[in-house]
């Protein structure tokens, strides 16, 4: 690798540490630069996720102040989050490199029609559940559990939109604000990218190098997205996350 393709893995990282911190999609950023330094696309994406990993701490860390309160909730979706990312790690080395290819940008499209409605739909949600007498469940139930467990099964396996599934799942079943539920996501992400990288570590082939860039650059873009996101109003924050969205549906289906 060269110098110049050192720094712009260097950059990648910085850029899909702040923007995974704030949204998601980080991956959309690094995983085109590190083919284009000519690594293998399984050997991209095992380096990618390996990289990724001080970030989505570095970014959990920063939003540290929403987490608070939020604890059994997100020790319970991390369980799901532990085993989808498992089941995604293992796909990724049985599975051809395209296997997810047509089924993803359906996945980011609906994820964001969900986070577009979602203000519409809670409303709606809260009117029968002041009709019924019921409450939110705080963790979400079987259904949020569920449907993490099988965004994390992809996130194990490529990594790039998860954020917005995530977001667009928990803003349906949860009744909380946008910045708290973000900072659930990082955490969230940070276990799917620590347990995929673990299992990738013993079976699968990366490049040092390049894990070595992009985690420095992620960690520091985590604390970047850190204090950006948390400044951001919610009805901006989801208008960001719809923008990123489309830009990710496009390049997917440019691939």
């Amino acid at each position: 690798m060269s110098i110049w393709e050192m720094l712009a893995v260097f950059a990648a990282g910085i850029g899909a540490g702040t923007i995974n911190t704030i949204v998601g999609s980080g991956t959309l950023i690094t995983f085109p630069v590190l083919l284009a330094t000519g690594l293998p696309p399984v050997t991209a994406t095992v380096s990618n996720a390996l990289g990724l990993i001080p970030g989505s701490i570095s970014g959990a860390i920063g939003y540290r102040a929403e987490l608070a309160g939020q604890c059994r909730r997100t020790l319970k979706l991390g369980v799901g989050a532990l085993i989808g990312g498992l089941a995604g790690a293992a796909l990724l080395l049985s599975l051809p490199s395209t296997a997810f290819e047509t089924i993803v940008p359906v996945l980011v499209a609906l994820a964001l029609v969900l986070v577009i409605l979602q203000p519409r739909i809670s409303r709606a949600v809260q009117r029968r559940r002041e009709r019924t007498g019921t409450s939110a469940r705080p963790d979400g139930g079987p259904l949020l559990f569920t449907g993490l467990m099988l965004a994390s099964v992809y996130g194990g396996y490529f990594t790039a939109a998860q954020g917005i599934i995530y977001l667009s799942l928990m803003g349906m079943l949860l009744d909380d604000t946008m910045q708290r539920l973000n900072a659930v996501k990082n955490v969230l992400a940070a276990v799917v990218n620590s347990v995929a990288a673990l299992f990738f570590l013993f079976v699968a082939d990366f490049d040092w190098t390049a894990v070595v860039l992009i985690a420095v650059g992620s960690a520091i873009g985590g604390q970047v997205g850190a204090k950006v996101g948390r400044r951001l109003s919610p009805g901006f924050l989801r208008a960001l996350i719809v923008v990123v969205g489309t830009a990710a549906i496009v390049q997917l289906l440019l691939r």
